[in-house]
């Protein structure tokens, strides 16, 4: 039986990473939106892939574990790709938390407790996580080794202590940062690897929505004022995710990879800075 790659979000950057690494494997696809995953497996089968596709929804852990027993029947999941979650101009305050923070936790237990020995996996983050204020020792370590069932209950996270779907969204991909290092920890013991990215502004359909939403003004003017004066493509993210996912990247692990167009040093130093 073969490899498996097991990827969740069926969309851009998801499937340039999926094809940097699943040459001879098989990759199965899971999204929330059938006909995402079935636009992506198309798009890679006619390019020479091996694709299954299986409908998941990552905010709930009886979906997730039906898309691992699905993908296990193929062979071990020896590579895992999560892209899944949904933008701050897509969804409530209270969907973003579901499935970007806890969805994307449960993820990572529940993969992590059935990666083959030496697996890898990537979980897309976001530059977001990053540009927020310090949460502090003691809300960064209750964001990394909550019980994930516990998650959704810490205060830093209850709707009155939330300013709006922006801060919800930065809030979970702090999460995600420290969840990683936290997870990174356990898929050691079985010699697996955990690593985030967080990207900038990349040209995808979600980012479009984003650009045509209420806070388009807002990227157009962060990509056009960050060093790299441009958004990124998917590639670029999966030129990280491939260094990750190698025998080149064989010491990395628990880590985040900031790839934004240098739009956070601006928004710390330069002409993105808040007056």
């Amino acid at each position: 039986m073969n490899d498996v790659v097991l990827l969740t979000g069926a969309g851009q950057i998801g499937m340039a990473i999926a094809r940097r690494i699943g040459h001879g494997k098989k990759i199965v696809i899971g999204d929330k939106n059938i006909q995402n995953a079935e636009n992506i497996s198309k798009i890679m089968t006619e390019a020479g892939f091996d694709t299954e596709i299986k409908e998941c929804d990552i905010s709930s852990r009886d979906s997730i574990k039906s898309l691992i027993d699905f993908a296990q029947k193929f062979g071990e999941i020896a590579y895992f790709i999560n892209a899944a979650g949904v933008s701050p101009s897509q969804a409530p305050i209270e969907t973003i938390l579901k499935v970007d923070l806890y969805g994307t936790a449960v993820l990572l237990e529940e993969v992590g407790k059935v990666i083959k020995e030496g697996g890898v996996g990537v979980t897309i983050s976001s530059q977001s996580g990053h540009r927020m204020k310090q949460l502090g020792a003691e809300i960064d370590e209750q964001l990394a080794t909550t019980p994930t069932e516990e998650l959704l209950d810490l205060e830093v996270l209850q709707p009155e202590n939330i300013d709006d779907t922006l801060h919800a969204y930065q809030l979970a991909k702090r999460c995600n940062v420290k969840r990683v290092m936290y997870e990174a920890c356990r898929w050691g013991e079985k010699g697996a690897r955990i690593n985030s990215i967080s990207p900038g502004i990349i040209v995808t359909p979600l980012a479009i929505d984003e650009f045509n939403g209420p806070r388009g003004n807002f990227y157009k003017n962060m990509f056009a004022n960050c060093p790299s004066g441009r958004p990124g493509t998917a590639d670029e993210v999966a030129n990280v995710a491939e260094l990750l996912m190698s025998d080149k990247g064989a010491f990395i692990t628990g880590s985040d990879f900031l790839a934004d167009g240098g739009a956070t040093a601006s928004f710390f130093y330069g002409k993105l800075r808040p007056e």
